[in-house]
C-alpha cells in the first residue's frame, strides 16, 4: 500500500488537526484506506513501545485484494517512531525479550510454518528464535531469564489423513476430527541457531491460551474439553500448571465465560475477567484468584460497567480498562482489591492496555475517539498523551456532531446509545435515520470511532443521514442485570427498544419517522430482519448482514447451541416449537413491505448462510412486490475479512439506503446488481443505471 512513511506522518501529526480546514465529506473509498494501531508491547525499561499498524490493501486504488496486514514500528516519544521490518513481513504476537534487547514476533517466512523471530532494537536483521517441525506457533512466552521460549503450537501434521486425502479420500467428519494444540519449551540460542528438539509439555485438554508466572514456576493454561466454539464459551477453565512437575496444582473454576487472565508480578495473585454465572452473557466482571488454591473473588460484581482489559503494574497494582455505558475510564486497583484511583480519559474510548514488566511503570493504551480510529496513547500523570497519528487526511473531513443520547423505553427503562447527527442542519421534520444495531447482543457501542465497512457512521452523516447506535437491552457496559434483561424473551424488549429510540429521536426533531432504516450484523442482522418483517411499518429500508431469520433452524445449523441456550433463549426449540417460530422473522414475512438487502459470507459457521436464504425466499414468495436482494460473499465467514468484500459491502449498503431510505419510496427500482466502483478499483468501472425510468 502506498502510504506516508512514519517519519513524514510524524511531521504532519505535529500540525494541529483542528487548525486544518474541513473541506469534504467522508466516502466509502475513505473507509477502505483507514489504518489503525493493532498490537502493542512495552519494553521492560518503559522507554520503547512496539506497535503494529493494521491496514487493508487499498483496492480503491487498484492494489491487490487481501486481508489485514501489519507493519511493525517502535516508538520512543510522541510522533517519534521507526519502522523496523520490510513491508512484506506482516508480524503478529509482538513482545520484548526480558532484557529488552529484542522485539519478538510471529511470522511465517514464504511457505514455512509460523515461527518466533527476534529483531535487535539497536539495529540488525531479524533472526528465527524458535520453531517446531510440521506445525505453526500460535503464541509464545519467554521464561523470566529469557533462556526459554514456551510455545503453543498446532497439533502437527496428520500423516494418515494427508496420505488418504492425496488418494481422494477427503471426507470431513463434522466436529470429530479436531486435534489438540501442543506446548513446547525451546532453548533460546541467540547465535543464529534454533533448538531443533524442543521439549514437549503435557497439556490438560484443549488449550487456547497460556501465561508464564514472573518467577517461571507455573503457568496459567486456559482449557476446554473440546476446541468447539460452544465449549470455549461455556466450559473454559483456567488451570495452574506447575512447570517443574508438569502437574495441574489448581483449577480456577469460574462458572461463566472467561476473558483476560493476568498473573501478578509476585506470582501470588491472578486477575481474570469472567462471567459471574453460567447465564452471564459476557465476561465483564473482574476477579482476583489465588494461584495456589484456585479460589476467586469478584471485585466489581453488580456494578453497571464492563471491565474489558487488565495489566499488572510493577508495584503490584492492577490497571483496568473499564467501559461505563458509552464512555470509558482507567481504574487502578490496589493489591488488596480496593480502588486506588480512577482516571477519566475524556472523549477517548480506551480498548486495550499494556504496561512494563520491569521497574518502570509506563502505561500504554489503545484508544479511539469520535473523529479517529485506534491510536497509541501513553499515560502521563492523569492525562493520556497521543503517540501515533495515522490517517492524517481525516483533518480534511467534515464530521457530523457525535454524542451520547439517552431516552426512555415504553416500559420506563432508560436506554443509552450513540448519535451521529447529519453534517449541516437537520431538515424540518427530521433527517433520514439509520439504526445501526450491534451484534451479540452481549456487546455495546461506545462514543468513539463508529465508521467501518458495515457501519455507516460518518459516511452516512456526510450524505445527510442521522445514525443511531442503540445499546438496547442485552448490551454490556451497564451491568449484568441489564445484559440479562433480554433472556428468555427474544425480540421483546430488546428490539422494541430500537423502535422506542426512533420515536424519541423523532420527538426531538432529529429523525424523520417515515424515513428510518435499520442495519446490523449477526444479532444486529437478526434485529434488521425483525425490522423488515414484524416491524415493517416502522422501517423504510433494511440491510441485514449474517443475521438470523429462523430460530428453529438456527439451533441446528450454528456452532453455539449451548451458548444460545445459556445466555439468550433459556429454552430449547422443542420446549415450544411454535414459540420459537414466533420470534423468527420468516414467520412474519407476509408483513414485509420494507425493501431489504441481505448479505452473507458463504463460509459462515456461526450463522449458517441458509438463514439469509430462508428470509430471502420467504419475502420473495409471500411479498413478491417488495424489493429484496441476497448477496453472498465467497470465502467469507461471519463478517468480511477481504478488502474487496468490505468495500463492496459498504457501497451496496449506502446505495440501498440512498435508493429507499433517503427518498422514502419503497417502490423504487432496485439499484443495479453490481455497484459502481472507484475509478481504479478492479481496473474498471461499471456505469450506474438510469433510475429515472420505471
Amino acid at each position: 500500500m502506498n502510504r506516508l512513511t512514519l517519519t513524514s506522518a510524524a511531521l504532519l501529526a505535529s500540525v494541529s488537526l483542528t487548525a486544518t480546514a474541513h473541506a469534504r465529506p467522508m466516502t466509502p473509498e475513505d473507509v477502505a484506506k483507514l489504518e489503525s494501531v493493532g498490537a502493542m508491547a512495552v519494553s521492560p525499561d518503559g522507554t520503547r513501545i512496539a506497535y503494529t499498524t493494521a491496514s487493508l490493501p487499498d483496492v480503491t486504488e487498484g492494489e491487490e485484494n487481501g486481508s489485514f496486514t501489519q507493519e511493525l514500528s517502535i516508538a520512543t516519544a510522541p510522533n517519534v517512531a521507526r519502522q523496523y521490518l520490510p513491508e512484506d513481513i506482516s508480524p503478529s504476537g509482538i513482545a520484548f525479550s526480558p532484557d529488552g534487547r529484542m522485539v519478538t514476533f510471529l511470522w511465517g517466512k514464504d511457505d514455512e510454518d509460523t515461527a518466533v523471530w527476534g529483531l535487535p532494537v539497536d539495529g540488525g536483521t531479524y533472526v528465527k528464535l524458535a520453531a517446531v517441525d510440521d506445525t505453526s506457533v500460535r503464541s509464545y512466552e519467554f521464561s523470566p531469564d529469557g533462556r526459554t521460549l514456551y510455545l503453543l503450537t498446532g497439533p502437527g501434521e496428520d500423516a494418515q489423513r494427508k496420505e488418504q486425502s492425496e488418494g481422494g479420500f477427503n471426507a470431513r467428519i463434522y466436529e470429530e476430527e479436531s486435534r489438540a494444540a501442543r506446548m513446547f519449551a525451546a532453548n533460546v540460542m541467540m547465535n543464529g541457531e534454533i533448538d531443533e528438539e524442543p521439549r514437549e509439555i503435557a497439556l490438560p485438554g484443549f488449550v487456547s491460551a497460556f501465561d508464564i508466572a514472573p518467577d517461571g514456576s507455573f503457568a496459567t493454561i486456559e482449557t476446554a474439553p473440546t476446541p468447539l466454539v460452544d465449549d470455549s464459551y461455556t466450559k473454559k477453565r483456567v488451570n495452574i500448571l506447575d512447570l517443574v512437575t508438569g502437574a495441574v496444582r489448581a483449577v480456577i473454576e469460574t462458572p461463566g465465560k472467561i476473558g483476560d487472565v493476568e498473573i501478578a508480578p509476585g506470582g501470588d495473585n491472578i486477575a481474570l475477567i469472567a462471567g459471574v454465572d453460567m447465564n452471564d452473557p459476557a465476561a465483564t466482571t473482574l476477579h482476583f484468584a489465588d494461584p495456589s488454591t484456585g479460589e476467586f473473588t469478584a471485585l466489581n460484581e453488580g456494578a453497571a460497567e464492563a471491565v474489558v482489559d487488565t495489566e499488572w503494574m510493577s508495584d503490584g497494582r492492577l490497571a483496568a480498562v473499564v467501559h461505563v455505558g458509552v464512555q470509558s475510564l482507567l481504574r487502578i486497583y490496589n493489591p488488596d482489591g480496593s480502588v486506588a484511583q480512577e482516571i477519566d480519559p475524556g472523549e477517548l474510548i480506551l480498548t486495550r492496555i499494556e504496561t512494563t514488566t520491569g521497574a518502570a511503570d509506563t502505561v500504554a493504551v489503545a484508544a479511539n475517539a469520535p473523529q479517529h480510529p485506534t491510536e497509541l496513547f501513553v499515560l502521563n500523570g492523569n492525562t493520556f498523551e497521543r503517540w501515533t497519528s495515522h490517517n492524517t487526511w481525516l483533518s480534511e473531513i467534515t464530521f457530523g456532531n457525535q454524542r451520547a443520547y439517552t431516552y426512555t423505553a415504553t416500559d420506563g427503562q432508560t436506554i443509552e446509545g450513540v448519535l451521529i447527527e447529519p453534517v449541516g442542519e437537520s431538515p424540518a421534520g427530521g433527517a433520514p435515520t439509520i439504526m445501526n444495531v450491534h451484534g451479540g447482543p452481549e456487546a455495546h457501542d461506545s462514543n468513539g470511532w463508529q465508521t467501518a465497512y458495515s457501519k455507516p457512521g460518518h459516511v452516512a452523516a456526510a450524505q445527510g443521514y442521522a445514525v443511531f447506535l442503540p445499546n438496547y437491552r442485552g448490551s454490556t457496559g451497564y451491568g449484568v442485570d441489564f445484559a440479562k434483561q433480554h433472556q428468555g424473551n427474544y425480540t421483546d424488549p430488546e428490539f422494541r427498544d430500537i423502535v422506542d429510540a426512533k420515536k424519541a429521536l423523532a420527538a426531538d426533531g432529529i429523525t424523520d419517522p417515515d424515513r428510518t432504516g435499520i442495519t446490523g450484523g449477526s444479532y444486529g442482522g437478526y434485529a434488521s430482519a425483525w425490522g423488515a418483517t414484524y416491524y415493517s411499518d416502522e422501517y423504510a429500508a433494511s440491510v441485514m448482514f449474517v443475521g438470523i431469520s429462523n430460530q428453529v433452524s438456527k439451533f441446528g445449523t450454528g456452532d453455539i447451541p449451548y451458548e444460545m441456550y445459556n445466555v439468550h433463549s433459556r429454552a430449547w426449540p422443542w420446549d415450544d416449537w411454535t414459540a420459537m417460530l414466533e420470534v423468527s422473522p420468516i414467520y412474519y414475512a407476509d408483513r414485509a413491505t420494507t425493501p431489504t438487502l441481505i448479505m452473507h459470507g458463504e463460509e459462515d459457521t456461526r450463522v449458517d448462510p441458509g438463514q439469509s436464504l430462508e428470509l430471502y425466499r420467504s419475502i420473495k414468495i409471500r411479498q413478491p412486490d417488495t424489493p429484496v436482494r441476497l448477496v453472498f460473499y465467497p470465502g467469507e465467514g461471519h463478517g468480511n475479512r477481504m478488502a474487496a468484500s468490505r468495500y463492496d459491502y459498504n457501497l451496496r449498503m449506502m446505495r440501498w439506503f440512498d435508493t429507499y431510505l433517503k427518498t422514502g419510496d419503497r417502490d423504487a427500482p432496485m439499484p443495479e446488481p453490481r455497484p459502481q466502483l472507484a475509478e481504479n478499483a478492479a481496473g474498471a468501472t461499471i456505469p450506474e443505471a438510469d433510475d429515472s425510468e420505471d
